[in-house]
């Protein structure tokens, strides 16, 4: 009876990773390869392209909320998820046939209709790809870790083969996406079966109403703001200093041709060490904590930028960088256990959104401007080390304002 039992959760498990993979397949393919696309074949300026990643940033900062909201009131129906993997296999068309006419025609309306539609399947609905499953894990009793693998695994096949279809067909890139959200959306209805009789345990069964006042009450933690500050000061700059890091990093090298090269291989490298550390992670999580797991990613990130100012080569800026692949799992396994273990989980999409992306877009689109300045006025070496500060002064704040997780909500501990 057991071997039945542990064979059907199981199978209720695989269906989850192949979402993330699909989702993550997808986001790769428009962030790495969308600027040259517009670039050689929509003959966007690039004033017009960075007018639709603002566009994507900005309107995300509307869907992130609103979906939260939505997400905790259906909880496990699949009405959103859904609706956003559908909306995503119109990418292929949508590139194909409708951006060249409606370019014609008037480009802030192309830019306008593509930010818009582009932040309604990606910016602003990744946080609720990644709340649903999360939630998933707690019912089915799995690490949401493991199901990340898939993202890690997609991001690195979609920088694989994005170059390689980009050569052969522009627009194939595209319609990979459209393929890859067909799948995604059959695995939707099909591979990502819920516990139910668990769902108490991802806050799926609670008889009391979620209404504005419950939602409102967010706002009164103090937990919430300590969260919502470590996000800013952390993850926000951790962004920031990803932004313009391959021309930093090209400066070690004799041509541009040869650096671009090298941090391609590195960029790939890192992918891969995420990919592999993220299965141990759950463990690691489970024995620390994911407070602490959310402290040591800060000291660690602050090390990290800091430490770049500071190499006198490039094989410590290579091995700074390589710690990337370190932190990603740790920070996003640490936060999702750690919303679970912390909130009230009828509200874990709605703190998830606001806290760890909401807040993070708008610390992301100021500080891109201030440290786009500082790289100008005061070089990369000084402008990482106030970047790196900064990341330090916050972690040790957020390290004695940010409460304890209940271990057992949390999933790091099985409930006795």
């Amino acid at each position: 009876m057991n071997n039945k039992v542990q064979s059907k959760e199981k199978k209720d498990f695989w269906g989850f990773p192949v979402a993330h993979f699909t989702y993550f397949f997808c986001w790769q393919i428009i962030f790495g390869y969308l600027t040259l696309w517009l670039e050689q074949v929509g003959h966007l300026t690039g004033v017009e392209a960075g007018m639709i990643f603002s566009l994507m940033s900005g309107l995300s900062l509307i869907f992130q909320p609103v979906f939260g909201v939505i997400s905790d009131r259906l909880i496990f129906k699949k009405t959103l998820v859904l609706t956003i993997s559908i909306a995503m296999i119109l990418v292929g068309p949508y590139f194909q046939w409708l951006f060249m006419p409606l370019m014609k025609t008037n480009h802030f309306l192309v830019s306008l209709v593509t930010g818009l539609y582009l932040s309604f399947v990606l910016s602003g609905g990744v946080s609720t790809i990644e709340q649903y499953v999360q939630r998933a894990s707690l019912a089915n009793k799995f690490e949401y870790g493991h199901s990340r693998m898939g993202g890690s695994l997609g991001g690195a096949v979609a920088s694989f083969l994005g170059g390689r279809l980009f050569l052969m067909n522009p627009n194939a890139i595209f319609w990979a996406m459209s393929v890859s959200a067909i799948i995604l959306t059959c695995t939707w209805l099909f591979s990502t079966k819920i516990h139910l009789d668990n769902a108490s345990a991802a806050g799926g069964a609670n008889d009391d109403k979620l209404d504005l006042s419950l939602i409102g009450s967010i706002f009164k933690l103090r937990n919430f703001w300590f969260l919502s500050l470590f996000y800013i000061g952390t993850s926000a700059l951790y962004d920031v200093f990803d932004q313009q890091f391959i021309i930093f990093f090209k400066q070690f090298f004799a041509s541009n041709a040869a650096g671009t090269s090298a941090y391609s291989y590195l960029t790939t490298a890192q992918i891969v060490l995420e990919f592999v550390l993220m299965f141990p992670m759950p463990y690691i999580i489970n024995k620390i904590g994911s407070r602490n797991g959310l402290i040591i990613y800060g000291i660690i990130l602050a090390a990290r930028i800091i430490g770049s100012a500071l190499s006198p080569n490039v094989f410590w800026v290579i091995v700074l960088r390589l710690l990337a692949g370190f932190e990603m799992p740790l920070v996003l396994v640490s936060i999702m256990k750690y919303i679970s273990g912390s909130f009230d989980l009828r509200l874990y999409a709605t703190v998830y959104a606001l806290a760890s992306n909401f807040a993070k877009q708008i610390s992301v689109f100021i500080f891109s401007t201030v440290a786009g300045n500082w790289y100008d006025a005061l070089g990369f070496q000084h402008t990482y080390f106030i970047l790196g500060g900064i990341v330090l002064v916050v972690t040790i704040i957020c390290a004695f304002g940010l409460k304890k997780e209940d271990p057992v909500q949390a999933g790091e501990v099985e409930q006795k």
